[in-house]
Formats: C-alpha cells, sequence, structure tokens
C-alpha cells in the first residue's frame, strides 16, 4: 500500500529478496524504503514498524465478540546516508533524486510466532509499516505485509503412532428396534503433510434392514474465540466412499486411501485461532444420523516422504482390492454342472439402489463387475 500527496512521487516499501515467499522464526527482514518527491518537501522523521497480530471478530446474538493478540512489534527510526540533517534533526528533500532508507529486523525465535491465517472469523497477519513525518503536515504512510510459515514437524514419536477407535448405532424405525450399524476403524500414524494418502483400514457391520454406505472424509476445523465464547466452523476438504452395504452383511476397508489436499498447517499454539484436522469416517443410514468416528488429524511442514509413501499406498490399495475377490476366482478346472449356480453373490451391486443425500455426492450408482465363467465341460450323448 502507498500513500500518494501531490509532493511524493514515489513512497513504497521493498524487501531485500522479493522472491522469498515466506519467513520463519528467527529470520531476518530486511528491505528499503524509497522516496521520490516532485517539490521540496522537509522530513523529521522516517520510521519503520514491524507488525504482527491475531485478531478475531464475529457476532454472537447482538452482542460483538473481538480479541486481538500482537506477536511482533519492532520499531526504528531511520536516517539516510549522506544526507545534511538540520538542527532540528529534519532532511530536506528535493525533486529529481530517489532516496532510499535501509531497515532489517529479526523475528523473534521459532515458537514465539503463530503461522500467517485468513479465515472467516479471523485472521493472523505481519506487516512492515513505514511513517514520514513532516514538520506541521500529516504524517504519511505505507504498508507491505509478508507471510510467516511457522515450522511444524511430524515426525515425532506421538505423531507417528497409530489411532483409531469404535463406534455403533442402534437403529429404529417408528420407535421399534431396527438393528444396528457398527464401525471399527484405525489409521498408522496422526501426523501428515500435504500430498500424503492416509491408508484407512476399517470393518463396518449392519444388521438393520436398511441399505448404509460407509465413508470417510478430512475435516478442517477453524476454532475462534473472544469475550469468553467460541465460534466453530467446519469444512470438508476432501472425501471417499466404500460400496453400499445390505442388512445382515460386513464390509472391510484394507488400506483404502485419501489423499492430503494442499492445506495450510495445523496452527495450535495461537490462544484465539486454532486450525484442526479430523478424519471422519461415518456411514450414511437412510432415514437417520450418520454414524460418525472422528481420528484427529495433526498436517505438518515437515513430514515423511509424500512421493514414496503415496505410490506405496497406491500399490496397497490395488493388491488389498484385487485380495477381496479370491473369493470369485476360477478353480483351474472347469466346473461341472453341479457347480455352477444361479445365485452368484457380488462384493457389488448391479443396479442403482437409493440416493444418497450427503452434500455433494453423487447417488450411488454401481458398475457391474466382468464376470467371466469357463464354457461348461464338455459332454457326449449316449443313445
Amino acid at each position: 500500500m502507498v500513500a500518494m500527496t501531490r509532493r511524493l512521487k514515489t513512497f513504497q516499501i521493498t524487501f531485500l529478496d522479493p522472491s522469498k515467499t515466506f519467513y520463519c522464526g528467527g529470520d531476518k527482514v530486511c528491505g528499503r524504503i524509497e522516496v521520490e518527491v516532485n517539490e521540496v518537501t522537509r522530513v523529521s522523521a522516517v520510521k519503520v514498524l514491524g507488525l504482527g497480530r491475531a485478531k478475531v471478530g464475529y457476532a454472537k446474538g447482538k452482542q460483538r465478540c473481538k480479541e486481538e493478540t500482537e506477536y511482533l512489534r519492532y520499531e526504528e527510526v531511520l536516517r539516510l546516508d549522506d544526507q545534511p540533517t538540520a538542527a532540528d534533526g529534519s532532511v530536506v528533500l528535493r525533486p529529481g533524486n530517489k532516496y532510499e532508507y535501509t531497515f532489517g529486523f529479526d523475528l523473534p525465535q521459532q515458537g514465539q510466532l503463530v503461522s500467517s491465517y485468513k479465515g472467516k472469523f479471523g485472521y493472523v497477519e505481519y506487516y512492515v509499516k513505514a511513517l514520514m513525518e513532516r514538520p506541521q503536515q500529516p504524517t504519511l504512510e505505507c504498508k507491505k505485509p509478508f507471510e510467516v510459515e511457522e515450522p511444524l514437524d511430524v515426525n515425532t514419536p506421538d505423531l507417528l503412532s497409530p489411532t483409531g477407535g469404535m463406534k455403533e448405532k442402534k437403529v429404529t424405525c417408528m420407535f421399534i428396534p431396527d438393528g444396528q450399524v457398527s464401525l471399527n476403524a484405525k489409521i498408522d500414524r496422526r501426523g501428515f503433510c500435504e500430498g500424503e494418502d492416509i491408508c484407512i483400514n476399517a470393518k463396518f457391520e449392519n444388521t438393520c434392514s436398511r441399505i448404509v454406505v460407509p465413508k470417510a472424509a478430512i475435516i478442517a476445523k477453524h476454532i475462534y474465540q473472544a469475550n469468553g465464547r467460541t465460534k466453530v466452523s467446519r469444512q470438508k476438504l476432501s472425501s471417499v466412499r466404500g460400496n453400499h452395504i445390505i442388512s445382515g452383511m460386513c464390509d472391510a476397508w484394507q488400506g483404502k486411501t485419501i489423499r492430503v489436499p494442499k492445506i495450510k498447517p495445523s496452527m495450535l499454539s495461537c490462544n484465539i485461532i486454532r486450525v484442526e484436522y479430523a478424519l471422519m469416517i461415518y456411514v450414511h443410514i437412510p432415514g437417520s444420523d450418520k454414524l460418525i468416528l472422528e481420528l484427529p488429524l495433526v498436517i505438518g511442514t515437515a513430514g515423511l516422504g509424500s512421493r514414496s509413501n503415496s505410490v506405496s499406498s497406491q500399490e496397497g490399495s490395488v493388491s488389498n482390492s484385487s485380495q477381496s475377490w479370491v473369493s470369485l476366482r476360477m478353480p483351474s478346472e472347469p466346473p461341472s454342472y453341479t457347480d455352477i449356480t444361479r445365485d452368484c453373490r457380488l462384493d457389488q451391486p448391479l443396479t442403482p439402489l437409493l440416493d444418497d443425500f450427503d452434500g455433494d455426492d453423487s447417488p450411488i450408482f454401481m458398475d457391474a463387475p466382468a464376470f467371466p465363467f469357463p464354457p461348461p465341460p464338455e459332454y457326449t450323448e449316449e443313445a
């Protein structure tokens, strides 16, 4: 942002390394303030401020909730090199010249800052502000933001340990018991980075009379705190779904994967804004509330090799999906007539079964798998 008057031609902030996309705790922020004037201008002082703050604001009924926390404050009075200074400390800027004020300051060490953030009800921002003070004239200012990203390492024993849980729900129809739906799920760790695959092992059981559908989604929770009140905003980032499960049947996920999309790392150290993630494994039950199990996730900036993990996860998924058809593999010899049955139970249905009104998901349309039986054995007719 540049403040301009008739006397000023240029008043802007430029960082020493414009290609730098973000800073971390302990880094040095360096740059210069460039000034050009159209008329002779007397300047009493040029100040530079380095500021960082988190701010929350939202309405709760008739009350307006506001909260602010400061993370960075730096102030310095800058001087021009080789520029004559008057007795009162002011300098005279003349047209045709380009003046530069250099600055540099160190950010607080890691652990004392929080990452830049912009959300629906709050933000964390960092910027450099330049103030030009003039005798008996309004102070002019310009501002330039910069990004901060605090490292979050997920290679810790706590985040590399498995986590899981189980849930069950009793289903009723007109207050009459109608069986239950249960799920038991586990993931091999809690810490991930963007682009990595989360491998899910889960078992689902359906003893009610309805057709249910298991699903999984990565959920972001944005938590804002102000005036002793808390506001939570939830967002579904990505999702996968499994096969339908008819009454009295079970289904299992063995290494089913969901990829972590491009998202900001978890923000856990700010006392008024938190960004948390969770893997939500749930079962859609027509005519009833979902059965939901949430497993907490931590999205970091330094994790395991995402490419190798993704490839191995995909290979594991393919091998597991092929194993689910083991029971349908054909014997090496052609079957006899007594071995051929017309009731072939498939892992997937052949026709649409029901509409699943779950957000923007599409209805359940199942594909008929190729099922080539070998021809029956040859025979000869006897008189």
